[in-house]
């Protein structure tokens, strides 16, 4: 099997933390990095949580709320993703 190399760029702190971690489970970085590979491979996805929840939206979507419950934004109902296609193209030609 060919292999190949990857390089990537991370903050010192982070590493040393990292290795330790591995360390703790008796792994090499490398062996680590392999194995979160092959279960992106696996799984066609991020074996890690990303949901993020702001506690409090920022001021520009506090605004853009507050026009979508006085109806003041234009509103768009698609069953397609054709049919969005086409009316975010009408939207960009106004």
């Amino acid at each position: 099997m060919a292999t190949s190399s990857v390089l990537i760029r991370i903050d010192d702190n982070l590493k040393q933390q990292a290795f330790s971690v591995f360390e703790q489970y008796g792994m090499t970085a490398t062996q680590a990095v392999k194995m979160f590979f092959a279960q992106v491979a696996k799984t066609h996805s991020i074996p890690l949580s990303l949901n993020y929840q702001a506690t409090e939206p920022n001021e520009e979507t506090k605004q853009a709320m507050l026009a979508a419950d006085k109806g003041l934004n234009d509103c768009y109902e698609v069953n397609s993703a054709e049919e969005l296609a086409k009316v975010m193209e009408k939207i960009y030609n106004e």
